[in-house]
């Protein structure tokens, strides 16, 4: 299926750029508190909580992803619950 493929590569890339703008957000903040811009730098410093945030949550997604190899579906960001349909009759259950 290629949709994991897509779901996996997808997930690597966002980590890596999530991981790219935490970086760029830390050296924006110490640049801005050097010159005392403290509101600004006050910003950046929670952009960067989450950058990290996000970068961690897809690249859990990319290893999660892809150590289910080829039978990922792409929808593991929920809890997965049981089919109702494919569960017992109701036919029985009103008697």
């Amino acid at each position: 299926m290629p949709a994991p493929a897509a779901s996996l590569s997808s997930s690597r890339v966002m980590a890596r750029c999530t991981a790219v703008l935490c970086a760029l957000a830390v050296i924006a903040a110490v640049v801005s508190f050097v010159k005392g811009f403290w509101i600004a730098g006050t910003v950046w410093v929670l952009l960067t909580g989450l950058a990290s945030n996000m970068a961690w949550y897809y690249g859990r997604r990319a290893r999660r992803t892809s150590a289910t190899g080829s039978s990922a579906t792409g929808s593991s960001s929920g809890p997965s619950y049981p089919d109702t349909a494919s569960g017992p009759s109701s036919s029985g259950a009103a008697s």
